[in-house]
């Protein structure tokens, strides 16, 4: 039995705050996106990232609806000097279940031959196209002559890069990666429609 909209924005919540990374400003800055509308699935995913001199913490917060995905994103905002305190910023993003163009799901297992079905995946990225943003990748073009000291100017490829989502069921644990493929088949059966 499908689970009712207060089940479902509850299951949301309490996701979100074992996130536990301001899980008022995460609930808050998606229910205003949300307008009530709702809630097929969601996924809430936490991410430490450590840069040379600081640690920085960053949530993803995925809301699928009959009609739209709500992405949320919040992020630590590292002051300009130590006396400046700390800030989050809290950003929300609505796509029309239309405009999304891809959804890729990569599955990483341990030991391919001898993996058995239903036993899950090591890692699983999910990542998201609705042409929003796109990443260049570009290195000095080469030429075959290795005595050629031309510019040959550059090269590279153009790839979709609007969201990417990667979880590990080693930092996160196995129903992280499971939250992860129930999520994905909802959006991937939701972008068929």
């Amino acid at each position: 039995m499908p689970k009712s909209h207060t089940q479902q924005l509850r299951q949301l919540r309490s996701d979100i705050d074992r996130a536990g990374y301001y899980p008022a400003l995460v609930a808050e800055v998606l229910e205003i996106a949300l307008a009530d509308e709702e809630i097929v699935a969601h996924l809430v995913h936490p991410e430490t990232v450590f840069d040379r001199s600081e640690v920085r913490r960053h949530v993803t917060a995925l809301t699928l609806t009959p009609t739209r995905l709500i992405i949320a994103h919040v992020d630590d905002v590292p002051g300009s000097s130590p006396d400046d305190g700390h800030s989050a910023a809290a950003t929300t993003e609505s796509v029309a279940l239309s405009s999304i163009r891809s959804v890729a799901l990569t599955h990483v297992v341990s030991d391919p031959a001898t993996y058995t079905p239903n036993t899950g995946a090591s890692e699983i990225t999910l990542a998201l196209n609705w042409g929003s943003v796109q990443r260049l990748d570009l290195e000095p073009a080469s030429c075959p002559d290795p005595d050629c000291e031309a510019d040959h100017g550059y090269a590279g490829t153009a790839v979709p890069d609007d969201l990417v989502v990667r979880i590990s069921a080693a930092a996160e644990g196995r129903e992280a990666t499971a939250a992860a493929l129930a999520f994905a088949a909802a959006l991937s059966a939701a972008t068929t429609q």
